[in-house]
């Protein structure tokens, strides 16, 4: 009955998505007969989800448009897709998002399964996001963030191995302490036991990970929190680009428009100098847009060629 409910709930998910699913297709994603996937439709059909059905050799299923269904179903990986998503949106990811990104985010985690629960609630604990367009574009299994997550809120030594930039590995033992979305990657801050420091580490480059059943005290983390922490660690690595610009407002406005992902220093005349590292010139173009103000790039010159490639594709586009 088990194996029996997990498959009904593998299907539903399938076809949530809404697009059609021929038979032959949906059979070979559950790994069943074509008849007991008739089976599996018709339980899904008298728990009220409107399935229809196209029949013949090219039949297949698919749930009926605009049709008010039941509770939607999510898998691991979706569950901490969406978490991460609303996680950026409750901390600033755009105007007037903030407040409907919580709301949701209580909901989510309030209906799922107890085993999950407590990996997305880790996972939301623990992760120090940046807020607006934050949400990180790196190839990292859902499963590695949440296992991570559990690791920090559970105070429990690390190792993990580790391939720097300039592919070399090496073995690594540390104190989690959290995980941090910036620049479109996922981070882990950690107090390396081998180097006897904080040290900062790409996911994304971080393999066979595993507790060693050690607990720890928690350390106190040199910098005000663990983003500004990553920042630091890039800007002294002097990586990517240094961006610098003017812009003409005053600091107060644009810090409450921007002040979340660069330095702010106020000018006479009511202006604002800005600085920050990115390994990306798309990311600054969008924060200067989101100033909403009149302004000057000083550095680096490739950002100044990339901002003429936007403003030639924009030009053409309102021309149109």
């Amino acid at each position: 009955m088990a194996d029996t409910s997990a498959r009904t709930l593998r299907l539903l998910s399938l076809l949530q998505t809404h697009r059609y699913w021929p038979g032959t297709e949906l059979s070979e994603r559950l790994g069943v007969s074509a008849r007991t996937l008739r089976r599996d439709i018709d339980r899904l059909r008298e728990l009220g989800y409107p399935v229809e059905a196209r029949p013949g050799v090219d039949g297949g299923y698919q749930l009926a448009a605009g049709a008010a269904l039941p509770p939607l179903v999510l898998d691991d990986d979706e569950a901490v897709a969406i978490t991460v998503c609303l996680q950026a949106g409750s901390q600033g990811a755009g105007d007037g998002l903030a407040e409907p990104s919580i709301r949701a985010l209580a909901k989510l985690v309030t209906v799922l399964p107890t085993r999950l629960r407590r990996r997305v609630d880790a996972l939301r604990a623990m992760t120090v996001s940046t807020g607006w367009n934050a949400v990180p574009l790196s190839d990292v299994d859902p499963a590695v963030l949440t296992d991570l997550a559990m690791t920090c809120r559970g105070e429990e030594r690390l190792t993990f191995t580790y391939t720097a930039a300039d592919g070399r590995t090496s073995t690594r033992e540390v104190e989690p302490h959290r995980l941090v979305s910036l620049g479109r990657r996922w981070y882990l801050v950690a107090y390396d036991l081998t180097r006897h420091d904080w040290r900062t580490f790409r996911v994304d480059r971080l393999t066979d990970s595993h507790t060693t059943g050690i607990r720890f005290r928690p350390r106190e983390l040199p910098s005000p929190d663990a983003a500004a922490f990553v920042r630091e660690g890039m800007g002294s690595r002097r990586t990517g680009y240094t961006v610098t610009a003017e812009i003409e407002a005053p600091a107060l406005d644009v810090h409450s428009r921007v002040g979340r992902w660069c330095i702010i220093t106020a000018l006479p005349d009511n202006r604002s100098h800005i600085e920050m590292t990115v390994d990306n010139l798309d990311w600054p173009i969008l924060l200067l847009g989101k100033a909403e103000a009149e302004f000057q790039v000083l550095g680096p010159p490739e950002l100044v060629a990339r901002l003429a490639e936007w403003g030639t594709r924009f030009s053409a586009a309102t021309a149109r």
